[in-house]
């Protein structure tokens, strides 16, 4: 039995579809911010594996609730590498690109240099290395820009906004891969497979959609699939301020992901799909 923590999220509702035998903790069985006893818990549970899709998402929040982000991000994580560690079972973590300041254009590795440029990034990068320093068996997959039909993000954003306005100015200036949130459980179902049979596969892995572009690009991709008469100016980052600064370049190499058999996802198709989900047609 799969125990996921999360549930009504992006990657956890994904998540319900391929794992209807797994056991899901939202809030009300397991309040990440209330600090519970998560350890004894999951010992009490005996799960044969854990995917923690839960964590604190509020990037501007986070700068003013830092202790709160920390509690859901980097505490609760750690206990549940303990558990895992007491269990020998392996934990699947989703992490994020924020862990990276967003100097250059290079694609960062898993290996590079972290250096968070806010809260939200410090929070997560302290939740990495605690999973790495006490679980044996674990996979941190870093992802970036996640969009789905389910919940808040910027596909349903984009189209909300397309219901009433005709221009809008988009940021042009922060590139990465979008990445559909069915895509990113899956990785983590197959990821968490190989875990239990190969702990040689224990490591950070990056997982985004392919290819790189721009959220302005990504906006007219959007529009273009539904239909939707809208045009995107370009701006830089500068002219759209935010209390959490933004790396602009979330570039994420994913290359050692063959180790699983993956590939990176293609958000086009990604979104797609997900204006299908919607019934979004153009």
């Amino acid at each position: 039995m799969m125990l996921v923590f999360g549930s009504s999220g992006q990657v956890a509702t994904e998540l319900r579809g391929l794992l209807p035998d797994a056991v899901f903790w939202g809030r009300e069985q397991a309040d990440l911010s209330t600090d519970p006893d998560i350890g004894r818990m999951i010992e009490e549970a005996r799960p044969d594996g854990i995917i923690n899709a839960a964590a604190y998402t509020a990037v501007d929040k986070a700068e003013d609730e830092e202790a709160l982000a920390l509690q859901i991000n980097a505490t609760a994580p750690r206990k549940m590498a303990e558990a895992a560690a007491r269990l020998g079972i392996p934990l699947v973590h989703i992490s994020t690109d924020y862990v990276f300041d967003g100097a250059g254009e290079e694609p960062f590795v898993p290996g590079g240099m972290t250096a968070p440029l806010g809260a939200y990034g410090r929070t997560k990068l302290k939740g990495e290395e605690a999973i790495a320093a006490i679980a044996p068996d674990y996979a941190i997959l870093r992802t970036s820009w996640v969009f789905s039909a389910h919940g808040a993000n910027f596909l349903k954003t984009m189209l909300r906004l397309s219901e009433t306005r005709e221009h809008l100015t988009i940021v042009s200036d922060q590139v990465g891969g979008p990445t559909p949130a069915s895509a990113i459980a899956e990785a983590c179902v197959k990821i968490a497979g190989a875990l239990k049979d190969q702990s040689s596969k224990t490591g950070i892995y990056h997982f985004s959609g392919a290819p790189d572009v721009s959220w302005a690009d990504f906006a007219r991709e959007i529009f273009r699939q539904a239909g939707r008469t809208v045009s995107v100016e370009d701006i830089p980052t500068s002219a759209y301020p935010t209390p959490a600064r933004r790396p602009l370049n979330s570039r994420l190499d994913c290359r050692s992901l063959s180790a699983f058999g993956l590939d990176r996802p293609d958000w086009k198709a990604g979104i797609a799909d997900t204006l299908a989900k919607l019934g979004v047609t153009s």
